[in-house]
């Protein structure tokens, strides 16, 4: 019996009457409840970018070293030699709130099917993780639940997890973001993509079985969250990673034949988004019998096996004749691989269930006529009044020892040593920087060259500029891998928004892009991937703008490597750049005097250009021994993170000469600033390459033992072991989990 198209039926699908208009007069007819599901999925914001897409386009996406850009599984960047690095970071925000262990599970699962379909070998993770304030009741079941998803499913894997990054903020507390990356290494040759050429070749469904498990989740992943999500645990997919090596395995044997023409992940919308999408790229069509899915659960129909969102599967279009070769292949591997269509020239999905048609589409219209909204914008009232901080109104700490002690315990800088120590990080061991550095660096096999990537982004400041955040975010994804001795090459992002359709959230929108591509442009780091996330909101209430920036870059020779940590005794401590009277959405603000306002640093693209080359420079040339980015909490937690946080415990002794106020010297977060340690016998030569980049170096003092010392034109205003600041760094994370 037909189910009827009601008005209630086709708003609990996500479509307004205006689209549900569109729908009716593509068909010339009413849907049915496959086809009504089918167009729901394609056309929701997490599949279609309505409301992105549009302004996604100020991304620059091209450059000599892009192979593929936006519009695939994943970005491709040629790193030489006849090799390219395939990598992407997404969103698997709302699931992981419901269900976290299996939300972050399915995230990892999902991203690294995104690099293995394109033919690549995945060879390192990492996760951007954001969790509302420790004293909020759910933090810590969330917290404890999405670290066990990563670790569960990437270490069964085997592919190492080697960074990431992780904040708390009361912005969280009701929605909160894991953003997962993966990176791959493929011969540029064996690129596969997505895609149903070839009229008369057969479309292979490959992998775990279908159930009913993601129903929706796409849908779920384009609205707001409100008292009754927790119900919505039925549209969280449930991850195997047993399985997921298996189906890896079994894909890239597969791709070193000449049997198949495309392949794509089922990831959101499942069987729905990649047969249209597949199809859509290659203007092809598609007839399908959906009672050759190989299914878990017994009575499924069309509507739940195109919409199911189970894990671990692959669509693969198979040349004609090839069939049998690639059911060997899969079969050994002990993975379903069966043939359910063939590719059509007509540009038509059609979906045969027990001789019925549940559903008869044309491609295009679904793929690319998705609505496009051009959102109405607007500056939110309370823009003017968060940006405005009084520094003559705000008390300075009399004690900077406490100060600092407060500051370096504040979660969002604290050691985060409980959580990766849980991520299997030197599986296949290929890593070259761990957990724990400004960037992460993985070994290519077979050369002395390596691949860096950092994730980096402080919602704070786009909370309070949305441009200017969006410019910093980039920029120090590209200074974090500066320092580690890091060419950056490409990025990726993740953009983590609330309800696009309020004008005051989309106006965070166009400015963040904005600010990161103006920033992208100017760095010569194209955006080749990424996802947006909208509706990360809780009744109402957003999450600050979180447009999280994936960089990766490339070292010729792991051996010339740096890391953030002090190497010796004796050391010269310089500081590159200039520190400015800023506190506005700094850490010391936030921790000290309880206050998110004023304007974030100033940063200028040209400055931040001249300093890294001159970074860069340096370390090629073998000059420094560590390489520290100054950002939350400035320069006094940058030396301490420097002299603390590595395999060997060092202090440092600094005597800084300034008139501005004192904590915005110690504490304040301006931008283009390195902290470099070298011996003195090369100071002369660093100096010189500074004064060459015209980027302003001071030295400021040495590596010493057992404390940090620092003095102000010439006057105490730190003094502590080295044993009370590690306490305090290490204990804020852990105590509170073990606790």
């Amino acid at each position: 019996m037909k189910k009827q198209i009601t008005p209630e039926l086709i708003k609990q699908h996500g479509l307004s009457k205006e689209e549900y208009q569109k729908i009716l007069n593509i068909l010339g007819r009413e849907p049915t409840l496959t086809e009504l599901g089918i167009f729901s999925a394609m056309w929701s914001e997490h599949c279609s970018y309505k409301s992105s897409k549009i302004h996604l386009r100020k991304f620059p996406t091209d450059g000599p070293q892009v192979i593929q850009g936006p519009g695939e599984n994943a970005g491709v960047v040629d790193i030489g030699d006849g090799e390219s690095v395939v990598f992407k970071i997404e969103s698997h925000n709302h699931p992981s709130f419901i269900e976290p262990y299996q939300g972050a599970a399915t995230g990892v699962g999902g991203i690294l099917r995104d690099v293995f379909t394109m033919g690549a070998r995945p060879i390192v993770s990492m996760n951007s993780l954001r969790f509302g304030s420790l004293s909020h009741p759910k933090t810590r079941y969330l917290l404890n639940g999405v670290v066990a998803g990563i670790s569960g499913y990437g270490n069964c894997i085997g592919v190492p997890t080697v960074g990431g990054e992780i904040y708390f903020n009361e912005c969280y507390n009701g929605n909160i973001l894991v953003n997962a990356f993966a990176l791959g290494l493929v011969k540029t040759e064996k690129i596969f993509k997505g895609l149903a050429s070839g009229v008369g070749n057969s479309v292979m469904y490959v992998g775990s079985k279908t159930g009913r498990d993601g129903i929706h989740g796409a849908t779920m992943a384009s609205e707001e969250f409100d008292e009754k999500s927790e119900e919505k645990r039925p549209t969280v997919q449930v991850g195997d990673p047993f399985t997921e090596k298996l189906l890896l395995e079994a894909c890239l044997e597969l791709m070193k034949t000449d049997y198949i023409v495309g392949i794509q992940d089922m990831g959101a919308a499942g069987l729905t988004s990649s047969s249209f999408e597949m199809a859509g790229r290659s203007g092809t069509g598609i007839e399908m019998d959906i009672m050759k899915i190989p299914r878990r659960e017994d009575g499924m129909n069309s509507y739940e096996l195109m919409l199911s969102e189970s894990q671990e599967r692959m669509l693969i279009v198979v040349k004609n004749g090839k069939e049998k070769d690639v059911e060997k292949i899969f079969k050994k591997w002990d993975l379903d691989a069966v043939v359910v269509g063939k590719v059509k020239d007509n540009g038509y999905m059609k979906i045969i269930e027990n001789g019925n048609i549940p559903a008869n589409l044309p491609i295009k219209p679904l793929v690319d006529e998705a609505p496009l909204y051009d959102r109405p914008s607007k500056r939110p009232d309370f823009q003017d009044q968060i940006q405005q901080l009084n520094l003559s109104t705000l008390k300075e700490s009399e004690n900077h020892n406490d100060a600092f002690l407060n500051l370096f315990a504040s979660p969002n800088i604290a050691c985060k040593e409980w959580v990766y120590q849980q991520y299997d990080h030197m599986v296949r061991i290929n890593s070259v920087i761990l957990p724990g550095s400004d960037a992460a660096i993985i070994r290519i096999k077979g050369s002395a060259k390596g691949v860096g990537m950092s994730l980096d982004c402080n919602s704070r400041y786009c909370y309070l500029d949305p441009y200017l955040g969006g410019v910093i975010a980039v920029a120090e994804g590209a200074r974090n891998i500066v320092c580690s001795g890091i060419k950056p090459l490409a990025m990726t992002n993740c953009l983590n928004f609330g309800n696009p359709e309020k004008p005051e959230i989309m106006w965070q929108f166009k400015e963040s892009v904005s600010g990161m591509s103006e920033a992208s442009r100017f760095l010569k780091t194209p955006v080749v991937s990424g996802n947006v996330s909208f509706y990360n909101e809780t009744q109402g209430v957003a999450i600050y703008p979180t447009p999280v920036v994936g960089m990766i870059g490339l070292i010729p020779d792991c051996s010339k490597a740096i890391t953030q940590f002090f190497k010796k005794e004796g050391d010269v401590i310089i500081l590159l750049g200039e520190t400015k009277e800023e506190l506005g959405g700094s850490e010391y603000l936030k921790i000290l005097h309880n206050k998110e306002r004023g304007k974030p640093p100033e940063l200028v693209l040209d400055v931040e250009s001249r300093l890294h080359e001159m970074c860069l420079e340096t370390i090629r040339q073998g000059l420094v021994k560590s390489a520290h980015d100054c950002s939350e909490g400035g320069l006094a937690i940058a030396i301490a993170e420097s002299a603390v946080s590595g395999p060997v415990t060092f202090g440092a002794e600094i005597s800084l000469e300034s008139s501005i106020r004192k904590d915005a010297l110690l504490f304040g977060e301006s931008q283009s600033r390195i902290i470099l340690s070298a011996n003195k016998k090369h100071i002369e030569k660093i100096i010189g390459i500074a004064e060459k980049n015209d980027v302003p170096a001071t030295i400021i003092g040495k590596v010493i033992k057992n404390s940090i010392k620092v003095n102000i034109n010439s006057r105490s205003v730190i003094d502590l072991s080295c044993v009370k600041i590690k306490k305090a760094w290490k204990d804020t994370i852990k105590g509170y989990m073990e606790n």
